[in-house]
């Protein structure tokens, strides 16, 4: 796999359907998998001919505009035209310009996807090497790679993709407080609610941290499959050690049409029947709540208008079922108005008031003083395009980073991995129920793991 921005990169892209597999997950890599997943629709890539790798503080402007020319490079034979085939990326941006995680965009040799009934895999490779531009050494010429799809199709995962691998067994993990404790995340509400009636900002979002670790040679997938089945309604996402469910989509782009859905605002469930309508309730009747999900909504739409005709939300906000919480939810849609990609939307929307706050630039300094550790991917872009720059990104939420570079080849070595949780931070909050939200938030991933 080569590693540049700048290297010359043509691409031959051949997608084919094929039968239905039971398992996609069985084809992922057990320790570094590649998927994303919501409501039975599938992708999942698998070994990676090439990764763009962002120079830190770059723009997002900067990966948008080499996809552009991956993309118009590429030569795509694609006769099903669905969401996720012919030619794609899956990437995941850091939240913070500062971070010591840089943007990636990694293009598989191998994707794998499901979008209803519908079942295909595609087939990329190089047209050019890296240095020379010839064909790499053993490559097949062009016309091979779809000459061999369509000779096994229907039963083109046999030769085009590697063999699902059976799922390793399972692992217990080690989970303790992280840099900042719960005492010091109530201590840095307090703050930032002096900074809100000091006018610094009228919003801030503050996350807290949990850290642990796994052992080395974990099957990553196990924790892929409980949140995509404990989480269905949700974006569950694999990618680059970045594994989560998130409820939070920041845009998608599908043939001009433009969505989002805002998310702030949120209360745990009720333990039973009675109790869940009465918390369901109190958040749809919160003022605190209500002004927590309009400066999100707003920031969305303020974002989106530049690049967006007919652009409507919903007038009030409905209430979000997941399994451990209530949220407050706006669906937003537009069209498209100009020749922008998802990246392009992606590069005006992050960060939105739902995982920085209002205004952005006061919020992102408070974060930066108030929190005691680089947040990396965590409340960053998460997602996919493809070669029309269509693409789904969500907000990478409910999650976890492992650190896949550290552990060595001992057996005795662990995985660490660091979790984060936030709440928005208004007039009107309270510390300490700032600091049990975090806790309900926590709960998808802490579950899926143990």
């Amino acid at each position: 796999m080569t590693r540049s921005p700048l290297a010359p990169l043509r691409l031959r892209v051949v997608t084919r359907e094929t039968d239905a597999v039971d398992d996609m997950l069985e084809f992922a890599s057990p320790a570094d998998p590649t998927v994303w997943s919501r409501r039975g629709d599938v992708l999942v890539g698998c070994d990676p001919i090439h990764e763009y790798a962002g120079t830190p503080g770059a723009p997002i402007s900067e990966i948008a505009d080499w996809w552009r020319g991956v993309a118009d490079a590429a030569e795509v034979d694609d006769p099903i035209g669905l969401p996720g085939t012919g030619l794609i990326a899956f990437g995941a941006l850091p939240f913070a310009s500062g971070s010591a995680r840089t943007a990636r965009l990694t293009i598989p040799s191998i994707v794998i996807g499901r979008r209803g009934d519908r079942h295909w895999v595609t087939r990329i490779s190089r047209l050019d090497a890296p240095e020379s531009g010839a064909l790499e050494p053993g490559a097949p010429e062009p016309d091979a790679a779809a000459r061999d799809l369509d000779a096994a199709a229907p039963d083109a995962l046999a030769p085009a993709a590697p063999q699902p691998t059976p799922y390793g067994t399972y692992w217990a993990p080690t989970i303790a407080p992280g840099t900042q404790s719960p005492e010091g995340y109530q201590a840095s509400v307090r703050a930032a609610l002096d900074a809100i009636s000091a006018g610094t900002v009228e919003k801030v979002v503050l996350a807290r941290d949990l850290v642990g670790s796994i052992p080395a040679g974990s099957d990553l997938r196990r924790l892929v499959r409980a949140l995509a089945s404990g989480y269905p309604d949700t974006w569950t996402y694999a990618y680059d050690g970045l594994i989560g469910a998130s409820p939070e989509t920041l845009v998608t782009v599908s043939g001009g049409t433009v969505t989002a859905r805002v998310l702030a605002g949120t209360i745990a469930r009720g333990a039973d029947a009675d109790a869940d309508t009465a918390a369901s309730v109190a958040l749809a009747t919160s003022a605190k709540d209500l002004d927590e999900h309009e400066y999100a909504v707003q920031s969305v739409l303020a974002s989106l208008r530049p690049h967006t005709s007919a652009i409507v939300a919903q007038e009030q906000p409905f209430m979000l079922k997941l399994p451990n919480v209530w949220h407050l939810a706006t669906d937003v849609e537009g069209t498209l108005a100009d020749a922008g990609s998802a990246l392009d939307l992606v590069s005006a929307l992050h960060p939105t008031a739902a995982v920085a706050g209002t205004p952005t630039p006061a919020a992102l300094a408070l974060i930066d003083e108030l929190e005691p550790f680089d947040r990396g991917y965590y409340a960053g872009p998460v997602g996919w395009i493809d070669g029309h720059g269509d693409g789904e990104w969500a907000i990478a939420l409910r999650c976890a980073q492992f650190d896949l570079r550290t552990a060595g080849a001992d057996a005795a070595d662990r995985i660490p991995f660091t979790a984060h949780a936030g709440a928005g931070i208004v007039a009107g909050s309270n510390p300490e129920a700032e600091l049990l939200e975090t806790r309900v938030k926590f709960r998808p991933i802490v579950d899926a793991l143990a």
